[in-house]
């Protein structure tokens, strides 16, 4: 908490934030401002809720100091940085960046709010260094409702990989050095996002579709059409990285591409040695050749970002906000990343300082997190000193469903 200590003037929103993140680290089966207010004592949802509202503190500049955290303590000269969205099902469409639009998380297309995530990939682990909330034309054409959301007269559309871009700028430009970008098709597809990057000097491994064209010293083919033609002896089994059963082993093969600029450019195809399903990757490298070896390890860092969207939701209640402008989303948020970030580089200081014994997994986020409530947080927060306000909390929201249900009566 110290890191971010300098960012809150006064003494009152700086204990306080200190509370909603431990609140975010604790087991509560809901974290939301009414349940950490409760479980850290306060009176009532009141100073939560005016810390993420109303209280004077840059939300950005947390966010860059979380970002200088992570690189400083996850510190890695080969790191990757991976983009991502995730999208969190909400009801209603006064929230923020609400609309019926398609959302992994559900499946489907639903009511939801996306955002898009920048996670730091190093040896040693990862957590989000950037977020950016991806706001839809529905909302930046109605300037009267991005006012209401607290967005702006002047907010402008932007695609999901020009707040990739964004995002990657802003971590190139403050000094922190990344060798990688990876990224799934919809930042493959993209050119505009790989010329700034390959402008940049950045390399990088992005998903592409099977129909996206490539250009080699024998044409212009789809992507498919090239796989078909790599001979059997051009496959090579690599490993993608660990997962929960061991190593990820794919075939891959590469294919160099022909362009006249600096740098090496090819085609990365991934073949299941069960399906034989093929997804495929554009790849870009400011050096003259890259190992196959190095893009196979880049193209498997992209698991990282959905491991972060599974232990953030999970462990640090990133999409259980219950905010609806976006001031309080950006800083619930980044609080929320803060937390999670937290148990990511004690995790990487426990596997460096202490090694798992041969027949035994390394910790993990999980049990730092029980480790963690069981020895710092239920010590400090004692139950008993939060029983009264759980009758306040009643006797409120009871008078304000009678408020509610009068009001209604009252326009019938």
């Amino acid at each position: 908490m110290a890191q971010i200590a300098g960012r809150f003037a006064r003494v009152e929103p700086r204990r306080r934030v200190g509370r909603l993140v431990l609140g975010l680290l604790s087991d509560l089966p809901r974290k939301n401002c009414w349940a950490i207010a409760e479980w850290a004592g306060e009176s009532t949802p009141d100073g939560m809720q005016h810390l993420l509202g109303r209280a004077k503190w840059d939300a950005d500049q947390v966010r860059d100091d979380v970002r200088a955290y992570v690189v400083e303590r996850l510190r890695d000269d080969q790191a990757v940085l991976v983009v991502d969205e995730t999208g969190d099902v909400k009801k209603g469409t006064d929230t923020v960046g609400v609309q019926r639009q398609y959302t992994g998380t559900a499946g489907r297309i639903e009511n939801a709010q996306v955002a898009v995530y920048l996670v730091y990939a190093g040896r040693r682990g990862h957590a989000a260094v950037d977020r950016e909330l991806y706001v839809p034309r529905s909302w930046t054409s109605d300037p009267d409702r991005c006012r209401a959301a607290g967005l702006g007269d002047k907010t402008e559309f932007a695609t999901k990989p020009q707040l990739a871009a964004r995002m990657v700028t802003r971590f190139l430009d403050v000094g922190h050095r990344a060798a990688w970008v990876a990224g799934d098709e919809v930042y493959g597809g993209n050119p505009t996002l790989r010329a700034a990057l390959e402008e940049r000097g950045t390399g990088y491994v992005l998903a592409v579709a099977c129909s996206h064209e490539v250009t080699t010293g024998a044409g212009k083919f789809r992507a498919d059409t090239l796989a078909r033609k790599v001979p059997k002896r051009a496959w090579q089994k690599l490993s993608a990285g660990s997962g929960a059963k061991g190593h990820r082993f794919y075939d891959w093969a590469v294919i160099d591409l022909t362009d006249l600029r600096p740098g090496s450019r090819q085609l990365l195809i991934r073949r299941n040695r069960s399906t034989g399903e093929p997804p495929y990757y554009r790849c870009y490298s400011p050096a003259a050749a890259v190992p196959l070896t190095t893009l196979v390890r880049v193209a498997g860092s992209r698991w990282r970002v959905e491991e972060f969207f599974q232990s953030g939701k999970g462990l640090a209640a990133v999409d259980e906000h219950q905010v609806r402008r976006y001031p309080s989303w950006s800083r619930w948020v980044t609080l929320a990343r803060l937390a999670h970030a937290f148990l990511a580089v004690v995790r990487a200081n426990e596997h460096d300082r202490d090694p798992a014994p041969d027949a035994l997994i390394p910790l993990t986020s999980n049990e730092i997190q029980r480790l963690f409530i069981t020895l710092v947080i239920r010590p400090a927060f004692d139950p008993v000193h939060r029983l009264g306000w759980s009758d306040w909390r009643r006797r409120h929201q009871a008078r304000s469903r009678t408020s509610h249900y009068r009001r209604q009566a009252a326009r019938t």
